[in-house]
């Protein structure tokens, strides 16, 4: 008899210094079932202590986050947690600052859209 496929779920840190867009992420990720959100943060040194303790496979990073900014986290989880993928949200779209995220370390930057058409 064959034994059933155990899904391994990839646990998921968000960092956004917004609650909305913490939440929404949360609540997308919920929907799947090979997500698990293990922990959340509004800030870079919030994240690195999270990271530390949590050793999430994947965080969902902002850029601009108060107290340590998102390339210099990424840095930092680099060194703690060198297994963690990084995946960048973030509204700026300028080409050094997509260059920025990927020499962190981070896998890929993904441009977050607003809604706004304009």
């Amino acid at each position: 008899m064959a034994q059933p496929e155990v899904l391994s779920l990839v646990r998921v840190l968000v960092i956004d210094n917004s609650l909305l867009f913490r939440r929404f992420i949360q609540q997308m990720l919920e929907q799947r079932q090979d997500f698990q959100v293990v922990g959340e943060a509004s800030d870079g040194l919030e994240a690195v202590q999270k990271i530390e303790k949590l050793q999430p496979d994947l965080i969902l990073l902002a850029v601009g986050l108060p107290k340590l900014n998102g390339i210099e986290t990424a840095q930092r989880v680099r060194q703690i947690a060198p297994g963690t993928k990084i995946l960048f949200i973030s509204l700026n779209r300028d080409a050094d600052a997509v260059r920025a995220t990927l020499s962190s370390g981070a896998l890929v930057s993904c441009p977050a859209t607003t809604g706004n058409k304009s």
